[in-house]
């Protein structure tokens, strides 16, 4: 790992530590974390739960460096998988410098919020930023509401936010500002991921991520808690040019029953072509080289409550 000199950090201290980014499910955490880091680290949804793993993004500045964790939406659970889950939450939010709680601007505080706050309310000592998200879907008088509301939250809970910070990852705003804040909070010290280097999460995890969202998108509602998927390997092509490599992916997806199987193929196998094509050119990104990519659509009965199917499949 390179340590910056005194020169590229100037007379101003490096710093650098970690932040949780915390929230009820589909409050723009993810969205948020992709937005500072700069690249697609974590996967987006309309879908609540779509974040299953705490994903690490690394926003580099010539001042410091911030490593993002994006954890899965803290919530009740009803599964295994669920409390599996919310262990992962707490236990990221032990190990960080500050939390970040992710409120949405466009919609009203309500139960999630309070449940997350108090939460985190428990967390003696480390400071907490409140973070209004979706800030360009909302009016300027809505916005002041939702800032007093936040305020008024923190009362409530016992929390002495130390900033109150409304972004919008959508289009940019202010989110040069909350990273200078959060960085502020960081304690003096080293680079802890070398330069260029956005996320730590190996490519068999981003890659499983590209392919769970792209089968995330217009499903039934039900669908999104019973979806899993396993990268089984990925192997350069034998006998390529060097110029025309070409990797094989071959990933499979787990459903719970036989009827999600047949949402996820969809007729004649249509819906399963396009979560490839989706997936594909997301994964070709990420990896800077073209790809062939194999799906195959797989039933585990109720993976999500069997602790050894939990285990196998990475939870």
């Amino acid at each position: 790992m390179t340590l910056l000199d005194d020169d590229a950090t100037g007379s101003q201290e490096y710093r650098s530590g970690f932040v949780c980014v915390v929230g009820r499910p589909n409050a723009g955490k993810s969205t948020l974390t992709n937005a500072l880091v700069g690249e697609k680290v974590a996967i987006t949804s309309s879908r609540p739960q779509t974040t299953r793993h705490a994903i690490r993004g690394i926003v580099h500045r010539s001042d410091g460096q911030l490593v993002l964790v994006d954890t899965p939406g803290l919530h009740r659970p009803r599964t295994l998988l669920g409390q599996r889950l919310n262990d992962l939450v707490r236990a990221t939010w032990a190990e960080v410098d500050v939390v970040g709680l992710c409120i949405p601007a466009d919609e009203k505080i309500g139960p999630g919020d309070r449940f997350i706050a108090a939460e985190i309310a428990e967390i003696p000592k480390t400071p907490k930023v409140a973070i209004v998200t979706k800030t360009d879907l909302v009016n300027d008088n809505q916005l002041a509401e939702q800032l007093m509301a936040v305020a008024e939250l923190g009362v409530e809970q016992g929390i002495e936010w130390a900033e109150i910070v409304p972004v919008a990852a959508a289009t940019g705003q202010q989110l040069d500002l909350l990273t200078g804040l959060l960085l502020a909070k960081m304690p003096p010290g080293p680079p802890l991921y070398p330069e260029g280097e956005l996320t730590d999460e190996p490519e068999e995890t981003l890659v499983a991520e590209l392919v769970r969202e792209a089968a995330l998108e217009g499903v039934r509602d039900e669908l999104p808690h019973s979806i899993a998927v396993v990268v089984e390997e990925m192997i350069p092509r034998e006998d390529r040019p060097e110029d025309r490599p070409l990797l094989d992916v071959h990933v499979n997806i787990f459903v719970e029953r036989d009827s999600q199987k047949s949402i996820v193929i969809g007729r004649k196998g249509a819906r399963l072509r396009e979560v490839g094509t989706k997936a594909r050119q997301q994964i070709e990104r990420l990896l800077g080289t073209p790809i062939f990519l194999d799906l195959h659509v797989k039933v585990s009965k109720d993976w999500q409550r069997d602790p050894k199917k939990l285990g196998r499949l990475g939870f």
